[in-house]
């Protein structure tokens, strides 16, 4: 039995045009989740419609998205009106959209928004919590899948920019099911084992769901509790993720991370060499100066006459020691007449002064009595005189 086989290409024509006699199918309203979306520079819009289950591929060409009232991007809960149809040449059978409509937030843009919420009033995203990223790590810790282009890119750059750092990789898985648990164990592993400077997060761009280990609360904890200063880089530059606001940087590819991290040699010796010729300026203009003090000097009349500047000296030495002298004399006789005045005055305040000049003091009971009230008839006093003391009883 002989059979006459068809291309791939009458194939799909067939295909194609069994769908499109299909009446249902062409004029389909289908709701569901945006995902992987992308705007073509032409205008053009390509994504995917999904739901809990499935998912199938939509167009929506300039003419028709010049219309929509708002701007669909991933997770984006959506109402899609159009016609079922065949790509024949890749053979893939997807929504020619000519509508679109909101039907609401996607499931995971929700998560998304109420996860950053959260986490920005606890104080994850604070400013004053973040490190900075030293100028010149020795290691860099890389976390990212084992294979694709972004470790390729970081490896690249790091080598181009200073082959003299070290690069420490650690594979982790960055997307599925998992992936988060593993990317918080990575980052706690390289903090407890102090392994690296700095660390880079990184992972090529995706859909929301291919992204969402970044956006679990896991991670943005590992991210926040590092010891290492952390830069994130996931994704494309327009997509945004938790990880991107806790890190101390975040870089908008994984090839400007390694442009971030890893300092330029070129740079460096161009720095080494502009601060080398500081010095030598700044030593040059030290050397002119003290050679003119020095030049200065030898022209004194100190460096030309040393003995008779020693010899200047002495005679102000002496002639300040007379000086000093005087002034101590001078001193000595105003102090002197100060104390043969103060003597003279203690002298007339004296009880024994009074004395002298015949007077007597009289005491009872070694109190000195002022007034004749002070006493009475046969009481016992005392009366000293100049030269003693006699003992008297009043009548």
């Amino acid at each position: 039995m002989k059979y006459n086989p068809i291309t791939v290409t009458d194939l799909n024509k067939y295909i194609k045009e069994k769908i499109s006699d299909d009446e249902y199918l062409n004029s389909v309203l289908v709701k569901g989740e945006i995902s992987n979306f992308k705007r073509h520079y032409t205008g053009h819009l390509y994504f995917t419609l999904k739901d809990e289950n499935c998912l199938i591929k939509c167009v929506m060409f300039k003419n028709y998205a010049e219309k929509l009232n708002f701007s669909p991007k991933d997770g984006n809960k959506v109402i899609v009106f159009g016609t079922v149809s065949v790509y024949e040449r890749d053979g893939v059978y997807q929504i020619y959209t000519k509508a679109m409509e909101e039907d609401g937030v996607g499931d995971l843009y929700q998560k998304f928004q109420e996860l950053k919420q959260k986490l920005e009033k606890e104080g994850f995203f604070d400013q004053e919590n973040k490190m900075p990223i030293p100028k010149m790590p020795k290691v860099i810790g890389v976390l990212t899948s084992k294979t694709g282009s972004v470790v390729k890119d970081i490896i690249n750059v790091s080598t181009r920019r200073n082959p003299n750092v070290v690069l420490r990789i650690y594979p982790v898985p960055v997307q599925g099911e998992g992936a988060a648990q593993k990317i918080a164990n990575a980052i706690e592993y390289m903090n407890r084992n102090k392994l690296a400077d700095v660390l880079i997060l990184a992972r090529g761009g995706g859909s929301l769901e291919d992204l969402w280990p970044f956006n679990e609360e896991i991670v943005a904890k590992a991210i926040c509790y590092s010891e290492l200063p952390i830069i994130s880089a996931v994704g494309h530059e327009t997509d945004f993720t938790i990880a991107d606001f806790v890190a101390d940087l975040r870089a908008p590819t994984p090839s400007a991370a390694a442009e971030l991290a890893v300092p330029n040699i070129v740079d460096i010796k161009e720095k080494i060499h502009m601060y080398q010729n500081r010095l030598k300026d700044a030593l040059i203009t030290k050397l002119d100066y003290m050679n003119l003090r020095y030049q200065k000097c030898l022209s004194s009349r100190v460096f030309k006459e040393p003995k008779r500047f020693i010899y200047d000296n002495y005679q102000k030495i002496d002639n300040n020691l007379k000086k000093l002298e005087s002034l101590i004399k001078i001193k000595q006789k105003e102090e002197k007449s100060r104390y043969i005045e103060l003597v003279s005055k203690l002298d007339a305040l004296s009880p024994l002064k009074t004395l002298s000049r015949g007077y007597t003091l009289t005491q009872k009971e070694n109190k000195i009595i002022k007034s004749a009230k002070d006493v009475k008839t046969g009481d016992e006093v005392s009366i000293k005189f100049i030269d003693g003391t006699k003992s008297a009883k009043i009548l």
